[in-house]
């Protein structure tokens, strides 16, 4: 009987050792055009373009599991969230880019599948502080359709950049 409580004991911590990591996964993307008539305008909205741009990412993320939504809090980057959000049946989370990927916003997201929306500064710097290393550059102005996509899965912690026109 004593072998068979050990056996038992063994197999259990067996099993629970051996559960899988838990995956966390970001998809980055900048905002989507925005209106360019007022220069001195820091919080446009949207252009015509940039909402269809912003419809279009909804249709790209259609069949993708997205656990949260987080945006900058300007116009043009909560509006570029908004239809994915709205799909999803989530809510636009806003987050302070000079204070990105903290220890509130890793444990919020652990284990999720998140988009954040940024800028064409913010969003790769946002990539780069994730993956610890200064991999890739400032998106160019007229750069809207570069998709980041981050995965952590334990220590193991990959990327990919690509363009979705």
């Amino acid at each position: 009987m004593k072998k068979f409580f050990l056996l038992f004991i063994f197999s259990f911590t067996l099993f629970f050792s051996c559960t899988p990591e838990e995956t966390t996964t970001y998809y980055l993307i900048r905002h989507s055009e925005k209106e360019r008539i007022n220069p001195r305008d820091r919080n446009p909205n949207l252009n015509i373009e940039g909402e269809k741009r912003a419809q279009n990412w909804s249709e790209y993320f259609k069949d993708i599991t997205i656990d949260a939504v987080y945006s900058t809090n300007y116009n043009r980057t909560i509006q570029t969230a908004t239809p994915t959000a709205l799909s999803k049946n989530l809510k636009v989370d806003t987050y302070d880019p000079s204070n990105m990927y903290d220890s509130v916003f890793q444990k919020n997201t652990k284990g999720k599948s998140v988009l954040v929306v940024g800028h064409s500064n913010t969003t790769p710097a946002f990539v780069n502080k994730i993956l610890g290393e200064n991999k890739y550059e400032s998106l160019s102005d007229d750069d809207n359709a570069t998709l980041f996509i981050v995965t952590i899965k334990g220590d193991d912690v990959t990327s990919e950049s690509k363009k979705v026109e």
